[in-house]
């Protein structure tokens, strides 16, 4: 039976595609380097573990040369990425992530040519980042195909954050914001700006983040200036703010430690309530030149909920052969229509 392995199974999202991945028939390798974890996991799931480090180049490659390819859940990416799709390049295994950080996107993409050279995929943000809004970007390209501009903001509504998620984002404030201008990324302040949007009961305060399609929206549409906006409350924004004087206290190896170290007093992402409560709204809006602009929105269900579904719909895709050589983004490889598959999933064009 094919099959693939999953790297960072133990975690809060890694769990939940474990158990969503084995619910489908599918039969993946949990992977990690917690061995007590791996083990009560592969029990209570009935399933193979391996434990290794990535600096195990050897245990990694052994890991490697007994599936399909790899869905990698370990982050923070930005440590992790670079191992793992190595990896899979020498082994000849397709590699798939859930990041949504920028610059491990940017660095894939420059190993189109060495993907395509060893048959395989790199498709990252497989996950909520990036896939309902780089499925929303293809589908406005569509429709104004002369788009200059690119504009997506998301709301989360009764939701909430993994500690894998809070680490990636500690990890990478020091980043500040980004956007895409005339094709190239462009760094921006954080809290850089702020808009007010309607997702269908008013105006919402959103602010300009660096949400993974700055990157990848451009590799999908082509479209040459994109910006990314997320809803906060007033509070949040004014902290964002704040970092702009006071962040560089923050961006230290030890600050950004005790940090980390105080996410576990908090409870690691939504409870399976909120998941089954919870769900996103995302507005798209494109336009040209010429004045000319089309809107679209998307509602999801939750997003740790959408991302289990859809890197195990991807994984299943993968092992059948369905897939695309080299570096893709998910609507390259499986077409604006991929979220509307997802049960959930609502699309409407304003």
């Amino acid at each position: 039976m094919k099959t693939f392995l999953l790297y960072g199974s133990y975690g809060y999202t890694g769990k939940l595609i474990a158990a969503l991945a084995v619910q489908k028939g599918l039969k993946p390798v949990l992977a990690g380097r917690n061995e007590k974890k791996l083990r009560a996991q592969a029990e209570s799931l009935n399933l193979e573990y391996r434990v290794f480090s990535l600096d195990d180049t050897p245990a990694l490659y052994s890991a490697l040369e007994a599936v399909e390819g790899v869905l990698h859940c370990a982050g923070p990416f930005v440590h992790t990425f670079r191992r793992m799709a190595e990896a899979c390049l020498v082994m000849r295994r397709h590699y798939v992530d859930i990041s949504g950080e920028i610059a491990g996107f940017e660095a894939l993409a420059q190993l189109d040519d060495d993907a395509k050279r060893a048959g395989i995929m790199l498709l990252p943000g497989a996950g909520f980042d990036v896939v309902p809004t780089d499925c929303l970007a293809m589908h406005l390209k569509k429709r104004l195909l002369s788009a200059t501009h690119l504009r997506l903001y998301i709301r989360g509504v009764r939701g909430g954050v993994s500690r894998g998620t809070a680490r990636s984002a500690i990890e990478n404030m020091h980043r500040g914001g980004m956007i895409r201008r005339d094709k190239e990324l462009v760094q921006v302040p954080a809290a850089w700006k702020v808009l007010e949007v309607d997702f269908g009961h008013g105006l919402v305060k959103v602010v300009s983040i660096g949400w993974g399609d700055v990157s990848t929206a451009y590799y999908s549409t082509g479209i040459p200036n994109i910006q990314t906006y997320m809803a906060f409350p007033p509070f949040a924004i004014r902290l964002l703010r704040a970092l702009r004087t006071f962040g560089p206290l923050l961006y230290t190896r030890p600050s950004k430690g005790l940090l980390k170290q105080a996410l576990y007093l908090i409870r690691s992402g939504p409870t399976e309530e909120q998941r089954r409560n919870g769900f996103s709204l995302i507005v798209g809006e494109a336009f040209n030149d010429d004045g000319l602009s089309v809107s679209s929105k998307l509602k999801t269900p939750e997003g740790y909920s959408l991302t289990a579904t859809a890197t195990v719909e991807i994984m299943e895709r993968i092992l059948s052969g369905d897939l695309r050589l080299g570096f893709q983004t998910p609507s390259l490889a499986y077409g604006s229509e991929l979220v509307l598959g997802f049960e959930g999933v609502e699309r409407v064009d304003l």
